[in-house]
């Protein structure tokens, strides 16, 4: 098998020739003499020929040194460009971030607080994936992704931001004609709305302070991919459905939609932000999560994440 090209050697040699003193070149390098001296020499067994005359008084570039140097001192220029570029990239706002949020909550509570980010920081380009499946944030290459559920454990780093209640709600004209529910078995008479990605599936669990846990299975008229389908049916008056509080929150405002089984809890959820493996984001990344997290926290629906 063939082996690497030995690029530290190569760089080092490049800057030996450059001061034209193995003394200079390891101050330059910040590494010690010996360290330059055995570069060299590895690189010179290694070509099987000799780059450097070497006397006590003076060195100078051999033919064959003569011939390297030119790629060599590009290898150096190239190795100290791309470390320049990656540490201003990483130290500065500016370059890409790649994102990946649920679809409904991208659309009605992310994009909407995204402008006052690009405003703060122009040079700053936004790749926003909206889809409520969970991508693989390393093989995609994704920066951080936004996550509203339980989390299972992973290599993943997250950062809890808030709690996201869950909410059983449907139309005020749907409660007239159906009537209120008032424990989770009165659920065996309405019709259901389902969102298919919900962790239980088809099987709404309730929790009481009082009562404990009730479970009642649901047949639903209705199954969509992306909970803000949901709403108008919601809002025509064709069943009930469990909810985000983000989503229904104006439409619980307005009172063109309302809570029922107030008692009754289900387990809430929550937002995350979740990064890649390492500790070590880029300034720009850090910048957005701080943002997030300043402004999501704010949100009149968002619960201490505590």
């Amino acid at each position: 098998m063939k082996k690497l090209p030995d690029l530290e050697a190569w760089a080092i040699f490049a800057k030996v020739a450059e001061s034209g003193s193995f003394a200079r070149a390891a101050a330059e390098l910040s590494l010690s003499q010996a360290t330059v001296s055995k570069a060299i020499t590895r690189l010179e067994a290694r070509m099987k020929t000799v780059l450097f005359h070497r006397t006590s008084r003076r060195m100078s570039l051999t033919a064959s040194g003569y011939a390297s140097l030119e790629r060599a001192s590009r290898i150096l220029e190239e190795g100290e460009a791309v470390e320049a570029e990656v540490t201003e990239q990483a130290t500065s706002l500016r370059g890409l971030i790649r994102v990946s949020a649920p679809m409904s909550f991208g659309i009605a509570r992310l994009a909407p607080i995204l402008p006052g980010f690009m405003q703060a920081h122009p040079e700053v380009e936004l790749d926003m994936r909206f889809d409520d499946k969970q991508v693989d944030l390393v093989a995609e290459r994704f920066d951080l992704a936004l996550r509203i559920a339980h989390l299972d454990d992973s290599s993943l780093l997250a950062r809890r931001l808030c709690r996201v209640r869950i909410l059983l709600v449907g139309s005020p004209a749907y409660f007239e004609r159906h009537g209120r529910p008032r424990h989770p078995s009165d659920l065996a008479n309405h019709k259901a709305l389902q969102y298919a990605y919900s962790r239980n599936g088809t099987s709404w669990r309730f929790r009481h302070k009082r009562h404990g846990e009730f479970s009642q299975a649901m047949l639903a008229s209705l199954h969509v991919n992306n909970a803000e389908a949901l709403t108008p049916a919601l809002l025509t008056g064709l069943g009930v459905a469990l909810q985000p509080e983000f989503l229904a929150w104006q439409d619980l405002q307005s009172g063109a939609l309302e809570t029922v089984m107030d008692d009754w809890e289900i387990e809430p959820i929550a937002l995350h932000v979740v990064t890649p493996p390492g500790r070590s984001r880029p300034a720009r990344v850090q910048a957005l999560i701080e943002y997030l997290s300043d402004r999501l926290a704010q949100e009149p629906w968002a619960h201490s994440a505590e």
